[in-house]
């Protein structure tokens, strides 16, 4: 099997509105980095590949073909409370304040511009999840 480098065996594709303004949300609020952009004839989005944290996310413009997709993504970061500040700072809600967990996780919840609930987590253990 082959895989591009930067994919993993799955991948988050997210479909959304205002691909840019999103693209630009993820580079503020979690350091995001563009890798590429396709476009559409008309200048959308076709599809755009970001880097974050070592994985890639693929991300397009929303159409009546293929609505705004909403899902919940898990974050690994150095520093949960700085990122969920970075984050709200960014413009996202924040749902969940940042606080340790029984499982040795540092956890915070937001819900980004597009609807997409983040858990924003600093492992604060090397012991396994469970």
């Amino acid at each position: 099997m082959r895989i591009p480098k930067g994919f993993a065996g799955v991948s988050p594709y997210l479909f959304v509105a205002d691909a840019s303004d999103y693209i630009r949300f993820l580079q503020d609020a979690f350091g995001a980095a563009e890798l590429g952009r396709s476009l559409t004839p008309d200048g959308r989005i076709a599809n755009a590949q970001v880097q974050l944290s070592g994985t890639t996310l693929m991300i397009s413009e929303a159409s009546d073909g293929f609505p705004p997709s909403r899902s919940a993504l898990y974050l690994y970061v150095d520093d949960a409370d700085a990122t969920t500040d970075r984050a709200v700072q960014a413009g996202a809600e924040l749902i969940m304040e940042p606080s340790d967990m029984p499982y040795g996780d540092r956890q915070s919840g937001v819900r980004d511009p597009a609807g997409t609930i983040w858990w924003i987590s600093q492992r604060l253990t090397d012991e396994p999840y469970f």
